[in-house]
């Protein structure tokens, strides 16, 4: 069946209501629009589903959330594990609340127990509810830091953790083999009630997780001293993240604490910022004007879902507030909690640093100074979950930090995936810290440089949307998956790896040999002088992703380097 004919069907299939129809009829001899909503399902994959909110199958509505959450509970049912139940949170987007409900409904329908949080809730404390209560299964309904006009369905395992393979797959074909929503079943609320399947969680939940990472803190008494003066400005960009951060600072001893007013309430519209994203400095434009009134020290954001946390924080001998890529905020985070858990006498020998092969290379500084094991992974928390959760069943290594050059980190293992809302603690907590021992952060980022070297990452997105930009980038990766690249910009290439094909080449020797990763579409270039490349489509959102790092003699040698190594892998890329 072709676009046109799907859209046909959609326009008079009884198996859609009146509301469906009547939005698609209104694009009618809109060919491009039908196209862009039908030329493909919206697909399934290993972090869910994501895409623009509307009808259609290259849509998020209740029809593609139906036949996902169908294809799960099939896959539930198959491996006898409905009675553990499944937890549901949900962010601020539009249709969140309604997809989250629907959600539940249906896995009731198909007789699972749920656990949906009563309003709102943040991914870090979701993937927390799924442990805490013991289920099979979590899902979060959100697009993350992605525009308003998207949403997403992102689904967790018992451990917490993000799916990852095999049972990603498995699921994926569950969701495949439903051909017709039919095949959705449906309850009514009232009857999920009666029958205990349906169930509400909120403020005991927030307890459990807010009391777990009040443990956490290293310094409680520097924090209750210093929290008296250090100013701190918090926005949750219109999300989830202000439905516990205000509160776990507070009960910690923080007493200067700014929301910003504009950005604190819950809207799936975003209206002040274009892009819901900490990683954009346009994001940060109203919380610096309020850090700038108020002279804080500390700027943060996280976004919509508060798995990711951007930074801002004042250079006392400018005055101007500096922004931290992700790479450097959970580094600063990495540093001050292994040296104080050093010093404490409490970092294990058997500790673990595990990390991204697209994060910075300071991370194997870190883990060296402290004898810890670092261990890189394929871009995706769940990888790094995937790992904690192996260690945890063979005792044999102990977690300590992960980080992901995307702006998450963790600093314990009460949960599987990157949480911002621990994030603003650790930095806060470090800030307060360093200001006892007449220190800024951006002073303690600047001696991390020192004391290992100047690491500078950087990264382009090239956005291509539609079926064309979709051909255009597979067509891009096939191209420099093919190209034998010896060198890019000033550097030469020591090594060539092809994570998809599990290949790597030593480009000096002409070696072959195996990456010994899972496999994903990424290619990657080791470089000399410490540096590198890597390059792999977004699994989210239209675009093709460009990751590079260099390490320098000093912080405008660094910046050098590495404005002309983004340079020339872009033209390498966008001309291949």
């Amino acid at each position: 069946m072709n676009y046109l004919e799907e859209y046909e069907k959609w326009c008079t299939d009884p198996s859609f209501d009146e509301e469906t129809r009547e939005e698609l009829l209104k694009i009618k001899g809109n060919k491009e629009e039908i196209e862009d909503r039908f030329y493909k399902e919206l697909e399934f994959g290993t972090a869910g589903l994501r895409g623009v909110i509307g009808m259609g199958t290259n849509r998020m509505n209740k029809y593609t959330v139906g036949k996902a959450t169908q294809g799960l509970a099939n896959y539930i049912l198959e491996q006898g594990v409905q009675d553990k139940g499944v937890a549901i949170s949900y962010d601020s987007r539009k249709m969140s609340d309604e997809f989250s409900m629907q959600t539940a409904l249906i896995l009731n329908a198909n007789g699972i127990k749920t656990y949906l949080f009563e309003n709102l809730r943040p991914v870090p404390e979701l993937s927390f509810a799924v442990r805490q209560l013991k289920c099979t299964a979590g899902i979060m309904i959100t697009a993350s830091h992605n525009p308003p006009k998207y949403n997403g369905y992102k689904v967790y395992w018992d451990d917490g953790s993000q799916i990852v393979e095999p049972r990603d797959k498995d699921i994926i074909a569950k969701v495949r083999a439903i051909t017709d929503f039919k095949e959705i079943k449906t309850i009514s609320k009232e009857e999920a009630i009666k029958k205990g399947l349906f169930n509400v969680i909120g403020k005991e939940m927030d307890d459990k997780y807010i009391d777990i990472l009040k443990k956490l803190v290293l310094n409680p008494e520097i924090v209750k001293k210093e929290g008296k003066e250090l100013k701190i400005v918090y926005t949750p960009l219109h999300g989830t993240g202000n439905t516990v951060a205000s509160r776990l600072l507070k009960e910690l001893g923080f007493e200067n604490v700014y929301v910003v007013p504009e950005q604190e309430k819950p809207d799936g519209n975003f209206p002040t910022v274009d892009y819901p994203n900490p990683e954009d400095k346009k994001a940060f434009k109203l919380a610096l004007e309020l850090a700038k009134k108020v002279d804080a020290d500390v700027v943060l954001a996280t976004d919509p879902d508060a798995d990711r946390l951007g930074i801002y924080a004042k250079d006392t001998k400018t005055g101007e507030y500096m922004t931290y890529t992700g790479n450097m905020s959970a580094l600063l985070i990495a540093e001050y909690r292994i040296s104080q858990m050093k010093e404490k006498g409490i970092l294990p020998k058997n500790g673990m640093l595990i990390t991204t092969i697209v994060s910075s290379d300071l991370a194997k500084a870190i883990a060296a100074n402290y004898g810890l094991e670092c261990i890189e992974v394929l871009t995706g928390f769940k990888n790094i979950g995937a790992v904690i959760k192996k260690a945890e069943e063979n005792k044999d290594k102990t977690y300590v930090f992960g980080f992901e050059e995307s702006y998450g980190c963790l600093i314990g293992d009460y949960a599987r995936d990157k949480d911002g809302i621990s994030a603003v603690m650790s930095l806060c907590e470090a800030a307060a810290f360093y200001k006892s021992k007449g220190m800024t952060l951006w002073d303690q980022m600047m001696k991390i440089y020192e004391k290992y070297g100047f690491y500078k990452e950087d990264q382009i997105s090239i956005v291509l949307e539609g079926a064309d930009g979709a051909e255009k980038i597979k067509e891009m990766m096939t191209n420099m998956r093919n190209k034998d690249v010896t060198k890019i910009g000033d550097y030469k290439v020591i090594t060539f790896k092809d994570i998809n094909r599990d290949y790597v080449k030593n480009m000096i020797t002409g070696e072959e040999s195996k990456a010994n990763l899972p496999k994903s579409n990424v290619l990657y270039y080791e470089l000399e002088n410490n540096a590198w490349c890597c390059v792999r489509p977004s699994g989210t959102e239209p675009k093709i992703k460009l990751y590079m790092g260099v390490k320098g003699e000093s912080e405008d040698d660094a910046i050098e380097k590495l404005n002309k190594l983004k340079t020339a892998m872009d033209n390498l890329v966008r001309n291949s």
